[in-house]
């Protein structure tokens, strides 16, 4: 059964706004029926019905929310061809003075709550491996690969997700399912803002929209990509860059800084 085929069922979480409206949106123009989660019901409500989806109001930072969303999904449609982590939480702020409660926030959110889901639609994930094939896709961030000292906990936070996807993707090497890593940089949504450096015109040309994103998660699905930055240029160089000099990139990134009238998520 191929990847656009209208038959297969795709769950994606964090759908009510940026980057997994834009991934439902474009997945249900491919074929795939979606399922949409995230915690504003009513804007879920909204686009299920304008892209002949449904929808489950779900907060994936608590535990139990999510096992009861997925097994009325599982309930309804016991075989899931594609599931879409992609809900995010902002904390700004360095690990020196960031608010705790963001830092477990962040962790419960970024890496926690795509664990869960993970784990409670593996079932039915597995049912649709058995009939051709299943994906997982994680949209990270290239802060998952950069220790970006403003946003500490974000990106230790991004950092345990990444570590998930690679380690999920060799767990289930040769069960049919395929494992995608989507690591975006900055991306104009709802709730992200940018340090001030991209508010730059320089800066501008390395901020990309929520569109860029979901076209680099169907792409990822369709053509088999295991790991895909968006954009490429400048991001990997800067993972590159942290991986060969850690202190010198630490250095240049600790004098970036978030607007004083930017509001998190």
């Amino acid at each position: 059964m191929s990847a656009t085929s209208t038959h297969r069922v795709a769950v994606v979480t964090g759908a009510s706004s940026g980057i997994g409206e834009a991934t439902a949106r474009l997945l249900a123009e491919r074929g795939w029926h979606c399922v949409v989660l995230a915690r504003r019901a009513d804007r879920l409500d909204a686009l299920a019905r304008e892209i002949g989806g449904e929808h489950e109001a779900c907060d994936v930072s608590d535990r139990s929310a999510v096992d009861a969303a997925a097994a009325r999904i599982v309930e309804r449609h016991p075989s899931v061809g594609l599931l879409v982590n992609n809900a995010g939480f902002l904390a700004r702020g360095t690990f020196v003075d960031v608010d705790l409660a963001l830092v477990e926030q962040s962790v419960r959110v970024n890496y926690l709550g795509g664990v869960w889901m993970t784990r409670a639609l593996l079932p039915a994930l597995r049912a649709a491996a058995a009939e051709g094939g299943a994906h997982v896709v994680n949209v990270g961030s290239i802060g998952g690969t950069i220790a970006f000292a403003p946003a500490g906990a974000y990106s230790a936070s991004k950092h345990a997700q990444v570590a998930f996807s690679r380690s999920l993707r060799a767990a289930l090497h040769g069960t049919g399912i395929d494992v995608h890593t989507i690591l975006p940089g900055f991306v104009t949504t709802e709730g992200f803002p940018h340090p001030v450096v991209f508010r730059t015109r320089l800066g501008r040309r390395f901020v990309v929209g929520p569109e860029a994103t979901a076209r680099a998660v169907v792409s990822a699905v369709e053509r088999g990509r295991r790991e895909v930055v968006v954009p490429w240029f400048p991001y990997r160089l800067g993972a590159i860059a942290q991986a060969l000099f850690p202190t010198l990139t630490a250095r240049v990134l600790s004098s970036a800084e978030y607007p004083d009238d930017a509001e998190g998520a």
